[in-house]
């Protein structure tokens, strides 16, 4: 087992596991988490959540971002400007669609979250910018 600084199991999910939870998606999340899929812009419906808790990830429930760290960004999908551990989120060079951009994809189920930039505000100068469809919403400090 993997375990991460914040004390969360993060080992990689086998491919079986991956498609027994992959049966609780709907289409369109299923075409964002497993096929790498970006929702239309301010549409999503954590866009403009503002209560307090945790954003988990929709296929294997890993702890993603804190609402703590969720700002308006304008871009038309959540944004957070640094992720609940860092252990939690993977990057990948994304180069589709004629850009080359920095993917991030769930460190535990490997489902596809949405992309990160460097125009994010202080202290990190990040911008985790989410689909919806990837994450579920825990009130408080449920999650985990």
């Amino acid at each position: 087992m993997t375990t991460s600084a914040s004390g969360y199991d993060i080992t990689p999910l086998s491919a079986e596991e991956r498609e027994r939870l992959a049966q609780k998606l709907s289409a369109e999340e299923r075409r964002i988490l497993l096929d790498h899929g970006t929702e239309h812009p301010f549409c999503g419906g954590l866009l403009d959540n503002h209560e307090d808790g945790t954003y988990v990830c929709k296929l294997c429930a890993l702890p993603l971002f804190r609402s703590d760290s969720k700002f308006e960004s304008g871009s038309g999908w959540p944004s957070f400007f640094a992720p609940f551990d860092p252990e939690h989120v993977r990057e990948l060079r994304d180069i589709s669609h004629g850009m080359v951009r920095v993917e991030i994809r769930c460190a535990r189920c490997d489902g596809h979250l949405g992309h990160v930039f460097p125009d994010g505000p202080k202290p990190t100068g990040l911008r985790f910018c989410l689909n919806s469809a990837s994450m579920d919403f825990v009130t408080g400090d449920a999650a985990g």
